[in-house]
């Protein structure tokens, strides 16, 4: 049985809770989602299988929650784009996606299992599914509010376009960042500067197609 959300959980029933999902990390870390059953989850833990019933419902409630506990911790450390609203549009992306990347260093847990988890056939159950997409609509949001300054700043159809295509691509960028990471220990941080080049020479090369 699932614990009613409206109801006031006990000191006791919060912190076994926190037990549950801090085993659910270790074990991921270490033998993947797939590879994490239940007994693990009550070894790990040390709390019996009624208790993980009780909190999640299932595994694939683990998951969900593990997944939104762990953005809520990433989120915390990210800064928003407008936090850099005085500086020049380019330079305003450069410093917020610096920002961003610093907290993906210090977190590089939090886009393997994301990335994990959008891949398999747990992205069929409803929750894990809706945790996801409401994480990656959070990301896709940033990243057009980053790059809206430098491609749209009045807006229009065209400069909104590639506002939408570009923000696709970093948000994607950032995916594949959590596995080269995971391989070859390539920094997120590392890849700021090349993707900016990218960003002020296609501004730049706007900027001259609109002069002419």
């Amino acid at each position: 049985m699932v614990r009613d959300p409206g109801s006031a959980p006990s000191a006791a029933g919060l912190n076994s809770r926190e037990v549950i999902l801090n085993a659910a990390r270790a074990l991921i870390d270490e033998k993947g989602y797939d590879g994490m059953a239940i007994s693990d989850l009550c070894a790990g833990s040390g709390l019996p299988a009624s208790s993980i019933y009780y909190h999640f419902g299932n595994k694939l409630g683990v998951l969900a929650a593990l997944l939104d506990r762990t953005f809520g911790e990433l989120h915390s450390l990210f800064p928003s784009p407008s936090s850099f609203d005085g500086l020049a549009p380019v330079e305003r992306l450069e410093a917020w996606f610096t920002a961003a990347c610093r907290s993906l260093d210090e977190r590089p847990d939090y886009l393997r299992l994301l990335v994990a988890m959008s891949v398999g056939l747990q992205m069929e159950s409803e929750a894990v599914h809706a945790t996801v997409r409401r994480i990656r609509d959070y990301a896709h949001a940033s990243w057009v509010d980053a790059l809206t300054p430098v491609f749209a700043p009045n807006g229009g159809e065209e400069g909104e376009a590639v506002v939408k295509q570009l923000a696709v691509l970093g948000r994607a960028l950032t995916d594949g960042l959590s596995v080269t990471n995971s391989f070859d220990g390539i920094s997120y941080t590392s890849q700021v500067a090349p993707f900016v080049a990218l960003v002020r020479g296609l501004a730049e090369q706007r900027g001259g197609k609109r002069k002419r």
